[in-house]
């Protein structure tokens, strides 16, 4: 299923959840630097985390399955 979504769906799912809340700072570089400073103990942001890297986890997966299948 995942090999027919374009990577320019997948892409643009990245920039959007990957940089929002735009302002004042994106969650999921707020949630890289807790989780590098053992601050991640919340199951919200533990969710958040999940939530804002799928897309980038999605087109790794599509990546890897392309080039070894």
């Amino acid at each position: 299923m995942l090999e027919n979504v374009p990577y320019s769906y997948l892409i643009g799912a990245a920039v959007l959840l990957g940089l929002a809340p735009f302002l004042p700072e994106p969650h999921l570089v707020e949630k890289v630097r807790m989780l590098l400073n053992g601050e991640l103990k919340k199951p919200l942001d533990i969710f958040d985390l999940l939530l804002h890297s799928s897309p980038l986890f999605l087109i790794a997966l599509k990546w890897i399955t392309a080039k070894f299948p």
